[in-house]
């Protein structure tokens, strides 16, 4: 790689690593209620949404009702975005004149944004109003974000709490890490954005007269419309909460979301920079912050192992290119490598990195086309996903993935050597292992069986326009992105179908709340339990060694479930390039 790859990667950890901590231990005193520097002055607006909901903040839930909360609380977002969607033309704050959204795309769109996984069937610009993108998409960007890490908390509280069935309050936490945590950093983020040329408006449409005319004489055209909006607001959400989309069809590769190479730094350090904080902010709840920085070192390994190659698959350009004699190395006037799909503005290293980040975290905005990305450069960023989002993972979905990844961990590392799994003074025994192991297992299912549903019917194969291994990596990335909602996609398929809007919606629910109910499930387990004191046939969960096992156990249910297809795919695709 080149030094200024090695500069840009170096500068990007370095930032996102000195931010955990300071950031982490604030969200634990918003959580546990203590002082913060936020408390005096958004206090009144906490108690007021309290007055609002009409409950009582102190009321704290056993699991299956904070479950309950979750579900009718997400319902309730499902229908108010779906009836948004199909009512727009009646609305105002539709300077465009956008109609109604069809039923099968306002399902889909619906169930991605109450999902937290913003898969988009739609161009933004030429399908939602300004009312249905703020008041609708915004603001699922914010609940959904903070529905996670209500979960998370919730999965934390059953770890350290024993002998009681209570989990705290659904409703205060997610008051709380919307008002105290989201709002206040988007608030920031978007005025960072706007700084930096990235709109913010409620005009209309602007028309712009080309400096020169394009196209026949016959139809020469002389002008561009400039689609408008109240962008920054929403992309600074979509970011930190991991939710993804575009509020253009281009995404963070459209220079009125992603104008400069500061925007695209602040972007990237957004989409982890809460679920990287979140690790301390769970060893602080636990009272064991050597628990949090062994979470975050496993992530970060994983992450750097799939991120280099992707810089360097991408950075060795394309064979076809190369025996055509195009010299595609870097110099002081290109960037390098495989351009194909990629913004001059960034080049090759700040695009790779925003594919390992956003599939990483969960969160699919993009600013390269991934669709044009070598078959290894695709293949890596699929794979994060495949691994169940949990390298950083969504903002605390990832996390509490990689705790039932743990508790996994802790209990094959048991049956190694013949004594009762515990996973900080907790025993896993056979029920937590089941939930856990569902939690793990179902969005890998979905992946597997809604691929080859699309494979082997005509509805599914009508919308795949590469032929090949291409066009199978295309659909097996599609749906490893939905059912692990994430959101961002290989170009190359044609997703707004009915097919593919229906199927894929049902993937996404049950990828997100089939797995929120069997964690919700642990966690009112282990606050049950008793504490078990630590004796000498207990494996240490914050060591290097608990480190390698963590990961080893990650990998080994990745590679079982999805090597199949990924050598039907990418890998299949990567030896066919190179046999030309």
């Amino acid at each position: 790689m080149t030094a200024n790859a090695w500069l840009q990667l170096a500068l990007y950890m370095g930032v996102l690593l000195a931010l955990v901590k300071p950031l982490g231990g604030f969200m634990a005193r918003v959580y546990e209620g203590e002082p913060h520097l936020l408390a005096r002055w958004v206090g009144p607006l906490e108690r007021f949404c309290y007055r609002l909901l009409g409950v009582d903040a102190t009321e704290e839930m056993t699991w299956q009702r904070y479950a309950m909360a979750l579900l009718l609380f997400s319902g309730c977002g499902f229908l108010a975005v779906y009836l948004l969607q199909r009512t727009q033309g009646m609305l105002p704050l539709n300077p465009a004149g956008m109609a109604a959204v069809p039923p099968a795309v306002a399902f889909n769109t619906a169930v991605s944004f109450v999902s937290n996984t913003n898969w988009q069937a739609y161009g933004g610009e030429a399908t939602l109003s300004y009312l249905t993108q703020a008041l609708g998409l915004t603001v699922q960007n914010f609940v959904s974000a903070a529905t996670g890490m209500a979960v998370l908390v919730a999965l934390a509280r059953g770890i350290s709490r024993h002998e009681t069935a209570k989990l705290g309050s659904f409703w205060t936490d997610l008051v709380r890490g919307t008002l105290y945590i989201l709002l206040p950093l988007s608030t920031v983020l978007a005025l960072l954005l706007v700084s930096q040329g990235v709109v913010q408006s409620l005009e209309p449409y602007q028309t712009a007269t080309l400096l020169e005319a394009a196209g026949p004489d016959s139809a020469r055209v002389t002008t561009q419309v400039l689609p408008m909006g109240p962008a920054a607001s929403q992309i600074a959400i979509k970011q930190l909460g991991t939710n993804g989309g575009g509020f253009f069809n281009v995404n963070s590769a459209h220079p009125f979301e992603n104008p400069t190479p500061f925007s695209n730094f602040l972007q990237l350090l957004s989409i982890l920079l809460i679920p990287a904080a979140l690790c301390y902010t769970f060893g602080q709840l636990v009272r064991d912050t050597r628990q949090g920085w062994t979470l975050l070192a496993a992530m970060t390994v994983v992450f750097t192992a799939l991120l280099l190659p992707t810089v360097l698959a991408e950075q060795a350009g394309s064979p076809p290119i190369l025996a055509a004699g195009v010299d595609q190395a870097a110099g002081p006037l290109q960037a390098g490598g495989n351009m194909e799909g990629k913004e001059v503005r960034f080049g090759v290293t700040s695009s790779a990195l925003w594919a390992i980040a956003t599939t990483a975290a969960s969160n699919g905005s993009v600013n390269a086309m991934h669709d044009s990305f070598s078959p290894l450069g695709g293949l890596f960023p699929m794979w994060l996903m495949q691994l169940g989002e949990i390298i950083y993972g969504g903002v605390g979905s990832g996390l509490y993935g990689m705790l039932l990844f743990a508790i996994v961990t802790v209990f094959i590392a048991g049956l190694m050597v013949g004594r009762t799994p515990e996973y900080l003074g907790k025993k896993i025994e056979a029920y937590e292992m089941k939930m856990a192991s569902l939690a793990i297992l179902i969005p890998n299912l979905l992946v597997l069986i809604c691929t080859a549903v699309a494979v082997s019917t005509a509805s599914g194969r009508a919308s795949v326009f590469n032929p090949g291994p291409h066009g199978f990596s295309e659909i097996l990335y599609a749906f490893s992105s939905m059912a692990n909602n994430n959101g961002s996609a290989f170009g190359g398929l044609g997703a707004g179908t009915t097919f593919y809007a229906v199927l894929g919606g049902v993937a996404m629910w049950l990828g997100r709340f089939w797995v929120l109910i069997p964690t919700l499930a642990v966690a009112g387990s282990l606050a049950r339990k008793k504490r078990v004191p630590v004796g000498s046939g207990t494996l240490p969960t914050h060591t290097p060694l608990f480190v390698v096992l963590l990961i080893g156990t990650i990998v080994l249910v990745g590679a079982l479930t999805h090597l199949p297809g990924l050598a039907l795919g990418p890998i299949v695709e990567h030896l066919q390039l190179f046999a030309r």
